[in-house]
């Protein structure tokens, strides 16, 4: 009996350690930032924490999201965090609150991929594009 384990050990052990890795190899994933500046032109003070208003109040903290590929498979998935508030013009207008624009970024791990998408709380999927001046980024600004 003993001499039959000892026999079969080895292909129970070459079996066990197979299974999975035929045609499993994982896909190299980037880190990057999804970026989303909401054009909602709000007035509050830049820098404070900010939801979409009006059609865009689905953009909020916590709201769920998908990062798409061309075919509209997921690549990745999460919520959203906090937005904040940025200036909507570039010039110093000399008062506290001013119109803003409402960014949202979240830290995400993608495979290489021609193109990608952006799903927001089961809206309609939004172009995202590369943009790298401030470090891996895809962005989206919405309405475009």
């Amino acid at each position: 009996m003993r001499r039959s384990i000892m026999t079969l050990l080895p292909l129970l052990l070459a079996g066990a350690t197979g299974c999975g890795t035929v045609g499993a190899a994982q896909e190299a994933v980037s880190p990057t930032t999804v970026r989303v500046l909401v054009r909602d032109i709000n007035i509050r003070a830049a820098g404070v924490d900010c939801a979409g208003t009006g059609p865009y109040q689905h953009f909020h903290n916590r709201a769920p999201f998908r990062v798409l590929d061309p075919d509209g498979a997921a690549l990745a998935s999460g919520r959203l965090s906090a937005g904040t508030a940025v200036a909507a013009f570039a010039e110093d207008l000399g008062v506290e609150r001013l119109p803003t624009y409402c960014e949202f970024a979240v830290p995400v791990r993608v495979p290489q991929r021609a193109a990608y998408r952006l799903e927001v709380d089961g809206r309609p999927a939004l172009d995202l594009t590369p943009d790298n001046s401030e470090g891996p980024a895809l962005v989206a600004v919405v309405p475009s």
